[in-house]
């Protein structure tokens, strides 16, 4: 007869889950054990449960398929939870299976005891404990197909005396349901979108990651409009390569030529995006909105027009009508030659002398640390130059994120995942691991903050021991550099930012991973050229400048007086 646990692990190889991640214990023993059993299930073993929902979340985001993760009774579920908020806010797949404490002890503040319905209860759309055999297959279906209708993360809590106790005979295998057929939106709502299209004379697109599997449709609708493209970060590895309409992205990351199109339109059209930033959308536009959750539709900015729908479908269906091609390409080409001479101006920030040659160089030199540091655009641009066609970018939440959104392009096929829903830190290296996982020979590189790699520093360490060859580049600029500039541009002294950090190049050795550090900016290229060469996990240890920043698209007087009182004040002398 074959036991809880047993029947679980069976059913999640039947699917075709092959890995699972976690930290083994207690509650766990009887499902791990089946594990053990089960040639077509690999366990891996991280040194936090925050990396094994990182992990498996970013499994799901880039295949759409279910990850599992698994943390043990109390303390070992708590770990989780942050990784699974990310997973929830990506709208990522994942079952978490969770340890409790023996079912009679459930409610009386046992050792190690925690609500882990109470816990979960936001995080999860689906939150129940087995306490029958009898509930097997159920919960497991219920808890399968609840992550995939989400998509978001199920939790399935396994009490101690449950795991290994036998199914009733006769019971029938767990069946998981296939997944939806996509749906056009509403044939009216779809024709007086088409209308107001017909009549507009300015139209700006914003594209996000919910148009991926539409990227066809979404460059002719492009084209017949002569719109230019808003990409929003999470679309960027759809829409970079081979887009005529492509401007970049908006928010504290973007450019002013994105922002321009905003301000320049009057017909605003969202394809598959729920961008958060109200502040950035423009005012007293007519916008259509294309969205297959109904719940995003207006939540950001008000929309006239809402297409609840399939973004590929929807967009087929709009151009099926009667849409014009236009003629008018003065809005795209006026936006293209904002956006072409900002990528100019961003290209004079990677040679490596820039700052010798600036006048902005010159004062800064006149405050800063005397030694040679390392812009870290330089490092951006050298990863672009040499990555491979089809590698997978981790990236840390925060001034790694910015540099990779504007110096990396996301072309023949490569792959960008990041915290950029719930804005952890400490993302970019338990990401890297997940992604590596799926295949040794596709190339994984996690741009990882030093505060961030810091945070779980222990599971480096995990590259090595599962011969993961995923390539870790730390943007080492002893700060926390996003609440660096926060600070300042509020007129506040940076405080509490600097990072005491050992020397990240020894320690990765210490971790058994090929590593060098370099702090000369003429030795970058060589350094990256020899990190991605490397056979195995390695480590390239870049020091950074910490006085660099990015430049929003607009920027207040307040923010740029608050900066420089702050600059002022952090350079007197001390009292």
């Amino acid at each position: 007869m074959t036991t809880i646990a047993e029947s679980i692990v069976q059913a999640l190889a039947d699917h075709g889950i092959t890995q699972t991640w976690g930290v083994v214990g207690d509650a766990l023993n009887p499902i791990t054990d089946a594990i053990r059993h089960e040639p077509r299930i690999t366990w891996r073993g991280v040194r936090h449960e925050e990396a094994a929902a990182f992990a498996v979340g970013a499994q799901a985001q880039l295949t759409g398929r279910l990850g599992v993760c698994m943390g043990t009774v109390g303390p070992g579920s708590v770990h989780l939870l942050n990784g699974l908020y990310d997973a929830k806010k990506s709208h990522a797949p994942v079952l978490a299976i969770l340890g409790q404490v023996p079912s009679p002890e459930i409610g009386s503040e046992f050792f190690q005891e925690v609500d882990n319905h109470r816990l979960f209860a936001d995080v999860a759309v689906f939150s129940r404990t087995v306490t029958d055999p009898a509930q097997l297959p159920l919960l497991l279906e219920q808890a399968v197909n609840a992550a995939y209708d989400g998509p978001g993360v199920a939790v399935l809590t396994v009490p101690g005396d449950m795991g290994s106790q036998k199914l009733p005979h006769g019971s029938r295998a767990p069946v998981i349901a296939p997944p939806a057929t996509p749906a056009t939106a509403a044939a009216t709502s779809i024709d007086a979108a088409r209308e107001v299209l017909r009549e507009a004379e300015h139209v700006t697109l914003l594209v996000g990651i919910g148009a991926r599997e539409a990227r066809g449709p979404v460059l002719e609708l492009a084209e017949r409009l002569q719109a230019p493209m808003v990409v929003t970060l999470k679309g960027k590895d759809t829409f970079d390569e081979d887009n005529p309409f492509e401007v970049g992205q908006s928010g504290l990351i973007g450019n002013p030529a994105a922002q321009h199109a905003f301000e320049k339109c009057d017909v605003l059209v969202l394809v598959g995006t729920d961008f958060p930033y109200r502040e950035w959308y423009p005012e007293g536009k007519t916008v259509i909105q294309i969205d297959r959750r109904q719940a995003h539709i207006g939540r950001r900015t008000a929309v006239q027009h809402a297409l609840v729908g399939d973004a590929g479908a929807t967009v087929r269906a709009l151009l099926a009508g009667d849409l014009p091609a236009r003629t008018d390409t003065t809005h795209l080409d006026r936006v293209h030659r904002r956006y072409e001479t900002w990528r100019s101006e961003q290209e004079r920030l990677v040679d490596p002398d820039h700052d010798e040659d600036s006048l902005l160089g010159k004062v800064r030199s006149a405050f800063d640390n005397p030694e040679e540091l390392i812009r870290p655009e330089v490092v951006a641009a050298a990863l672009d130059r040499h990555a491979a066609a089809d590698a997978v970018f981790t990236s840390d939440t925060g001034m790694s994120t910015v540099w990779l959104s504007r110096f990396v392009r996301m072309t023949g096929g490569r792959r960008l995942l990041g915290s950029f829903n719930l804005g952890s830190m400490a993302n970019a290296l338990p990401q890297a691991l997940g992604v590596q996982a799926l295949g040794r020979e596709r190339q994984v590189i996690s741009c990882s903050g030093d505060g961030g790699l810091m945070m779980l520093l222990g599971d480096l360490r995990t590259a090595v021991t599962y011969r993961l060859p995923v390539k870790v580049v730390v943007f080492d600029n002893g700060r926390l550099g996003m609440v660096k500039l926060e600070q300042e541009q509020g007129g506040l002294v940076e405080f509490g930012t600097r990072l005491d950090n050992p020397d990240l190049a020894q320690v990765g050795e210490a971790m058994g991973l090929a590593s060098r550090q370099v702090s000369d900016p003429d030795g970058v290229d060589e350094a990256v050229t020899w990190l991605l060469g490397q056979d195995g996990p390695a480590l390239l240890d870049v020091r950074t400048n910490p006085e660099e920043i990015s430049l929003p698209p607009k920027t207040s007087v307040g923010q740029g007086w608050g900066f420089a009182i702050a600059k002022i004040t952090e350079n007197l002398p001390p009292r």
